[in-house]
């Protein structure tokens, strides 16, 4: 099961958000909650925000109510650019420079981790299989090598020579 969280028309560049949100994704929730919460970037903050809403979404999802939040992780976490507003800024000789204030919007899914069960691991059958393939490559190494032909020491050209007249 999961749950999202989105948080539209935020007033930083998409750019700088994605900085942020780059960092988080993939990981479990309270170690990218550490991560956001100790972020030196402004943008950190409204991600915090997003990932404490969609967390608390995904409690009200379930029907139980509480949720182990070691087994919650980040599943999806992206950012989206949205609209920019135009502005102008005086330049020289009656010009004018178009400035563009962006804004973006940051969607985050969590989702809850499940339980993976490890298949029983033989390794005697491991290294038997193991062997025969050195045994194979030690063959095509042998195979491969070639003898080279040796090349004949190159000769200096004598100088030239004053001729006495």
């Amino acid at each position: 099961m999961e749950a999202r969280a989105i948080n539209r028309y935020i007033g930083t560049s998409p750019r700088k958000m994605r900085l942020v949100i780059d960092l988080i994704r993939g990981r479990s929730v309270d170690e990218a909650l550490s991560i956001l919460h100790f972020a030196p970037k402004h943008a950190a903050r409204t991600a915090e925000k997003v990932l404490r809403s969609a967390i608390s979404n995904f409690q009200n999802k379930e029907e139980s109510g509480r949720v182990d939040s070691s087994t919650l992780y980040v599943k999806t976490a992206f950012v989206d650019g949205g609209p920019m507003q135009k502005r102008i800024s005086p330049a020289p000789m009656g010009r004018a420079y178009r400035i563009r204030k962006r804004s973006n919007h940051v969607t985050i899914i969590v989702a809850q981790r499940e339980a993976k069960a490890k298949a029983p691991v033989e390794q005697p059958k491991k290294e038997a299989q193991a062997a025969p393939k050195v045994e194979k490559q030690a063959a095509a190494k042998t195979e491969t090598k070639k003898p080279k032909a040796k090349k004949a020491p190159a000769t200096k050209k004598s100088s030239k020579t004053k001729s006495a007249e």
